[in-house]
């Protein structure tokens, strides 16, 4: 996925994180807010119970945000670029309440609950994004901490929407490689170290980001032909695939002790 522009950000400016800690919890209390009325709005026709997974996922993803902000943020004010990235986020969590109600087997789902409405929330998450990068660099508030909230938030869209595409049948488990990718790159971290390590700015992430986000956008759409929807899926797949591959090939060839052992 990619990350937000840092390019021509100014120096820090470290001050206690009193008032964009406040500020954020105020935000994320008004998304909650938001979500709610959302859910009364867009999913009216599923049980309230159903809705807790979606409003409770939304609290603890927001009280982790909290804490990474408390350690990492290096601003005085939170800035509306952050307050944009929550409510993106909290327009992922409105499109978890039809996969719930899918699992539980209610009959309202994707198929149902989703199709057009998940197409127009995805959309506005979708609009939403460049919208955070770009006020961050207007008002002077670029940081690592914005950026990786602003890419986790476009994962977590990438795999709701996968999900919402495999539950509606308009594509096979094959589009679960759109929603996961970045996971996966998280997990092999793990295995491999090195893959944690900083890339450079580069258009072409950035331009498959949008298209993968694009054509999953694409599948929630209502009678989609299957050989259209697997074809987009394929396409988006392999194009990801050729970025997460350049991004692995570049970050090998710079890990720690390469030019060394290329010496030796």
């Amino acid at each position: 996925m990619a990350s937000s522009d840092l390019s021509v950000c100014p120096a820090d400016r470290r001050a206690p994180l009193g008032t964009p800690r406040r500020s954020y919890v105020a935000t994320a209390a008004a998304g909650f807010g938001a979500l709610a009325v959302g859910h009364v709005l867009v999913h009216d026709g599923v049980a309230p119970a159903l809705w807790l997974p979606a409003l409770l996922g939304y609290l603890a993803v927001s009280a982790g945000v909290a804490a990474l902000l408390i350690r990492h943020f290096p601003y005085d004010e939170l800035g509306w670029c952050n307050v944009v990235t929550q409510a993106r986020l909290a327009m992922v969590a409105l499109l978890v309440t039809p996969l719930v109600a899918v699992g539980a087997g209610t009959g309202e789902g994707p198929a149902v609950a989703g199709g057009w409405a998940a197409m127009a929330v995805a959309l506005a998450a979708l609009a939403l994004d460049g919208v955070d990068g770009w006020l961050a660099r207007r008002q002077g508030l670029c940081s690592p901490f914005g950026a990786r909230f602003d890419m986790e938030v476009d994962a977590g869209l990438a795999l709701v929407l996968a999900l919402h595409a495999l539950a509606a049948g308009a594509a096979g488990p094959a589009v679960l490689v759109l929603g996961l990718a970045r996971y996966a790159f998280v997990a092999a971290t793990g295995l491999w170290p090195w893959l944690g390590g900083a890339l450079p700015e580069r258009f072409s992430r950035k331009a498959v980001c949008v298209a993968q986000l694009s054509v999953l956008i694409l599948l929630q759409v209502p009678g989609l032909p299957g050989a259209a929807a697997e074809g987009l899926a394929v396409m988006a797949a392999l194009a990801l695939a050729w970025s997460f591959g350049k991004d692995v090939a570049w970050l090998r060839r710079t890990r720690p002790g390469t030019a060394e052992r290329a010496r030796a």
